[in-house]
C-alpha cells in the first residue's frame, strides 16, 4: 500500500487535485481512500470538512466522516481541550480507512504547520504515515516560489520523500512566467515540477453561497441565485464618479460597501455582479432592495464592518460539493491534462 500526501497552502487546490487523482487511480483499476488527519470547518453552519465529504461520495468510502478526519481545527483549538493520545486516535482512524486499500490519498490540512503543538503538523504525520509527498504551490508572485522551496527543503531535511512539485490555480498571467522561471529554479535547487494547472474560474472562484456561510447575515434578494461564481472583490469605499470605472471594468464581482452607500450598491447592480455585500448592519434604502430583486442579485446584510468582513473574505474558498459533476469532472481533466500522471503512477505502482 501506498501514502499519497497532498500538502499545500490554503487555496493551492488540494483537494481538487485529490479528486482528480483519485479519479484517474480508480479508472487505473487501484483501490483508492482517502483519510484527512486535521480538517476544518466551511463557515458558521458547517460541522464537518467538506473534503472529506466530497471524497467520501466519491470514492464511495463507507467510514463515517469523523474516521475519516479524526480532528477538526479551528484557529483556537487549543482552548477547552486537552492533548491526550492525539497521534495514536490518528493512528487508529488511519488504519481502519487504509484496510484494504492500494493506495491511500491523505489531504493535507489549510498549512502545513496547523497543529504543530501536537505533533499532528503535516511533516510530522507524513514520517509516522510513511507518507510520499505532492505539494501543490498557489502562485501569487515570487514570494509564493520562496514558501514553496522552503517547504521543500524543510521536507528534505525531515528525511521526507518529495515526490514532486504542481503549480495549481495558476493565474493567466503568471503562466509564462512560472513555465520559463518559476519551473526552471525549483529544477535547479533539485525539486521536480510534475503539473503547471492554469486557474479555471469553474474549480478556483467561489460562490456567492460560499461567501454567505463565511459572513453569515441576511439575504434580502436573489436568494435563488446563491450559485453565482465571484471572480473579484470591489470595496465601495470612494466617490461614486471614482467606482464605475472599477465597475464597469470587473466582471462577476461582489462589491462591498456600507448599508447607507445607497449610491453606489444601485451603481453596482447595473453592472454584471455577482453579490453585493452591505456592511455595518444598516438596512439599505428600499430603492436598493427591490433593484436587486428586479436584477436577481443577491444582497446580502452582515453585521460586521467593511474591515472586519475584508478580513474574514480571506477566510473563503471554493469547494467542490459532492453532487457538483462538472467540476469533479473538471478536476480529473486537469489531472489528465496538466500533470505528469505517469510520474504519480510509477511511484504508486511501486
Amino acid at each position: 500500500m501506498k501514502n499519497l500526501y497532498i500538502m499545500g497552502t490554503a487555496g493551492s487546490g488540494k483537494t481538487a487535485l485529490a479528486v482528480g487523482l483519485a479519479l484517474k487511480l480508480v479508472e487505473q483499476g487501484y483501490r483508492v481512500a482517502y483519510f484527512k488527519p486535521v480538517g476544518h470547518t466551511t463557515g458558521f453552519r458547517e460541522q464537518h470538512d467538506e473534503d472529506a465529504r466530497l471524497m467520501q461520495e466519491v470514492l464511495d468510502l463507507k467510514h463515517p466522516l469523523d474516521m475519516i478526519v479524526p480532528f477538526i481545527a479551528g484557529p483556537s483549538y487549543l482552548s477547552g481541550c486537552r492533548q491526550g493520545d492525539v497521534l495514536e486516535r490518528v493512528l487508529f482512524c488511519y488504519r481502519q480507512v487504509s484496510a484494504g486499500a492500494d493506495v491511500v490519498l491523505i489531504g493535507g490540512a489549510a498549512f502545513p504547520h496547523i497543529m504543530g503543538c501536537w505533533g499532528l503538523d503535516a511533516a510530522t504525520l507524513a514520517r509516522k504515515l510513511e507518507a510520499t509527498v505532492l505539494f501543490t504551490i498557489r502562485i501569487e508572485n515570487d514570494f509564493s516560489l520562496d514558501r514553496a522551496i522552503f517547504f521543500n527543503r524543510y521536507l528534505a531535511q525531515q528525511g521526507i520523500q518529495v515526490l514532486g512539485n504542481i503549480f495549481n490555480n495558476v493565474p493567466r498571467p503568471l503562466l509564462a512566467k512560472t513555465e520559463g522561471i518559476y519551473k526552471a529554479i525549483l529544477n535547479e535547487q533539485g525539486y521536480r515540477t510534475l503539473g503547471i494547472i492554469p486557474q479555471c474560474p469553474e474549480l478556483s472562484s467561489p460562490t456567492v453561497m460560499e461567501f454567505y456561510e463565511t459572513l453569515g447575515g441576511e439575504i434580502l434578494a436573489g436568494e435563488e441565485n446563491m450559485n453565482r461564481l465571484v471572480e473579484d472583490v470591489i470595496i465601495g469605499a470612494m466617490t461614486i464618479e471614482s467606482a464605475l470605472g472599477y465597475l464597469r471594468r470587473a466582471p462577476n464581482k461582489a462589491v462591498i460597501t456600507g448599508g447607507d452607500r445607497a449610491d453606489l450598491a444601485l451603481a453596482a447592480l447595473e453592472t454584471n455582479t455577482s453579490v453585493v455585500i452591505l456592511t455595518g448592519g444598516l438596512y439599505p434604502d428600499i430603492k436598493v432592495i427591490a433593484r436587486a430583486a428586479e436584477k436577481n442579485v443577491p444582497l446580502i446584510l452582515v453585521h460586521y464592518d467593511t474591515f472586519t468582513t475584508i478580513e474574514k473574505l480571506a477566510e473563503v474558498s471554493r469547494h467542490i460539493r459532492p453532487r457538483d459533476r462538472k467540476r469533479i469532472t473538471l478536476a480529473k481533466e486537469n489531472v489528465e491534462k496538466y500533470c505528469d500522471f505517469t510520474a504519480i503512477l510509477q511511484v504508486v505502482g511501486d
